[in-house]
């Protein structure tokens, strides 16, 4: 693991991370949502994730501990690790509040909402737990993003521009009660992009807590372990934010053609880079 490698996954995490900032963007500039390129850019992302889990992800973190512990003992540590990670973003989705989630869908066009525009106090803290409800979702992505990146860098580059997909309605979630509330379209950018800033944090304070357990001879378990956690975060965030997302935009079918999309550019990908 060198210098430059880090710097490559720390990038990419930053470039994941901040792109709330191109859905608060898309929020401030845009006339009309497009719910057609939104929900197959949702499934699109979807099914990098799932695709990338399930035949690469899973399989090399199998491969590590099978080579460290034999077969069967190898498996069950897999399937142990994968969904542990599952439980974990399972949890934290569990206590945010729903009121305050960050997936629910928001639409350009109620930006210019003139009966909604106005100073209102709890709008304002429904922006500003939105914020922080996306930096506490984005923390754990960080880390996924950091660590599949120092792994297999081509790996990496797909989770952050799935991620990052992902993160744009997150930018649009927060963006538009913030300015709801202020009338401000500064302030609507500064808080969607300052609630991306999780996933490099959530990089770096891997990489310094880490840092023991990633040079250690044993590395190798240890990132066998990380990336079946991993692979359980992604599942999850695909099946409960991804594809719900995509439904809310009303375009189905456009979901599913994204989701299909993204396994298949996804596996030629893989055929022709690994």
């Amino acid at each position: 693991m060198t210098t430059s490698n880090v710097l490559y996954a720390l990038l990419l995490t930053a470039f994941a991370g901040l792109s709330t900032g191109i859905g608060s963007t898309i929020a401030l500039m845009a006339r009309k949502t497009n719910t057609k390129l939104l929900t197959v850019s949702l499934g699109f992302s979807a099914g990098v994730m799932i695709y990338i889990s399930f035949v690469e992800i899973f399989f090399d973190a199998k491969e590590s501990f099978v080579a460290g512990y034999g077969e069967f003992t190898g498996t069950l540590f897999t399937i142990l690790a994968f969904f542990g990670g599952i439980l974990l973003i399972g949890l934290i989705d569990r206590f945010i509040p729903s009121f305050e989630n960050p997936h629910e869908m928001r639409a350009v066009e109620e930006m210019t909402d003139q009966k909604r525009k106005k100073s209102n106090h709890k709008l304002y803290r429904t922006g500003i737990l939105t914020a922080v409800v996306v930096a506490f979702h984005n923390f754990p992505e960080g880390i996924a993003t950091f660590i599949s990146a120092l792994n297999d860098p081509t790996v990496g580059i797909a989770i952050a521009i799935a991620v990052a997909i992902h993160n744009i309605p997150e930018g649009i979630a927060v963006s538009v009660p913030i300015f709801y509330a202020t009338g401000s379209r500064r302030k609507a950018f500064l808080y969607s992009f300052l609630s991306g800033l999780a996933e490099p944090v959530g990089a770096i304070l891997a990489y310094f807590l880490l840092l023991p357990f990633l040079t250690a001879a044993n590395s190798e378990v240890f990132f066998a372990s990380s990336l079946a956690f991993i692979a359980g975060i992604m599942v999850f965030i695909s099946l409960d934010e991804l594809l719900p997302s995509a439904e809310e935009y009303g375009e189905h079918h456009w979901g599913i053609y994204g989701l299909v999309g993204g396994m298949a550019v996804m596996a030629v990908s893989l055929l022709f880079l690994n």
